[in-house]
C-alpha cells in the first residue's frame, strides 16, 4: 500500500511497451475529455491508465438507472451521483498523481472557448447531445487542437464494424450525416480522427421520447461497444501523445 502516492511500480508494463521517453511524453501531456458516458468514461480511464500528467473532465448529468448497462461510473451504489465526480474520484484512486480538472456543466458556445484556451495536447470529444458537439468540434478545430471525436454508438451490436477515419469519410451513421451538414456550414470538413460504425441501426430500435431537453429519441445499447468506443478514442491519443 502506498496511501501517499502511486505506487512506484504501476507504470512498468507501460513503459515496457512504449519505452521510458513515450511514457514520459504521456507524463508531460494535457488531455480533455468532455462527456462522462459510456464512450466518455471508458476513453478517460484509459488515458488515466497510460500514465497522462493532466485531464480535465467535463459533464454535467447524474448516474441514471438506465446507464448501468453500460456506463464505466454507473453501479447501483452511485444512482443519482454526478458523473464527473465519481469519474473524479476513480481516476484519483488509480493515479493519485494525476492533476485532474472537473467541470460539471452543461458547455455551450460562450464557454467552450474559454476552456480550450488551455494548453491541451488532445480534445477527446465524448458528447451525445448535437449541438456542444458541434461548437466544441469547430472551435477545437479553428484553434488548431488534436481532436478525437466518438460518433453513435447506440444500436450497434457488431464490433467488427467499428472504424477509425477521418470525419470526412464516414457513412452509414446518423449522427455523423448530422454532424457534417452542420459543420460543413461552418466550413469544418474534416482534419481530424473519429470512431464509428458501419452498421445499420434498425428504426425500430428508436423510440422517440418527450420531456427530455437534449434528445429527441432514444435507442437502445448494449454495454460493450460504447467501452470499445471509448477504449478506441484512447488509443489515438496515447499513441500520438507517446510517438
Amino acid at each position: 500500500m502506498n496511501p501517499g502516492g502511486p505506487h512506484p511500480g504501476w507504470q512498468e508494463r507501460t513503459i515496457q511497451i512504449l519505452g521510458k521517453e513515450g511514457f514520459e511524453k504521456l507524463k508531460q501531456s494535457n488531455v480533455l475529455v468532455v462527456g462522462m458516458g459510456g464512450v466518455g468514461a471508458m476513453a478517460a480511464e484509459m488515458i488515466c491508465r497510460s500514465g497522462v500528467g493532466r485531464m480535465t473532465i467535463i459533464d454535467t448529468d447524474t448516474i441514471q438507472p438506465s446507464n448501468i448497462n453500460r456506463q464505466l461510473p454507473a453501479t447501483h451504489a452511485s444512482l443519482y451521483q454526478d458523473k464527473v465526480e465519481v469519474m473524479g474520484d476513480r481516476l484519483k484512486q488509480i493515479n493519485p498523481g494525476l492533476e485532474l480538472t472537473m467541470i460539471n456543466e452543461f458547455i455551450m458556445e460562450e464557454r467552450i472557448p474559454e476552456i480550450l484556451d488551455e494548453a491541451f495536447d488532445f480534445v477527446v470529444d465524448a458528447i451525445d447531445t448535437l449541438a456542444p458537439k458541434i461548437l466544441l468540434i469547430y472551435h477545437a478545430v479553428n484553434k488548431g487542437l488534436k481532436l478525437v471525436s466518438s460518433m453513435g454508438s447506440g444500436g450497434k451490436v457488431d464490433p467488427s464494424q467499428i472504424r477509425v477515419v477521418d470525419f470526412g469519410d464516414t457513412y452509414n451513421c446518423k449522427l455523423a450525416y448530422l454532424l457534417r451538414k452542420k459543420l460543413r456550414k461552418m466550413d469544418v470538413h474534416g482534419g481530424f480522427n473519429v470512431v464509428f460504425s458501419t452498421e445499420q441501426v434498425p428504426k425500430e430500435m428508436i423510440i422517440p421520447v418527450e420531456g427530455e431537453p437534449n434528445k429527441k429519441s432514444t435507442v437502445g445499447t448494449i454495454s460493450y461497444i460504447p467501452a470499445i468506443f471509448g477504449c478506441t478514442l484512447a488509443s489515438l491519443v496515447i499513441r500520438d501523445l507517446s510517438s
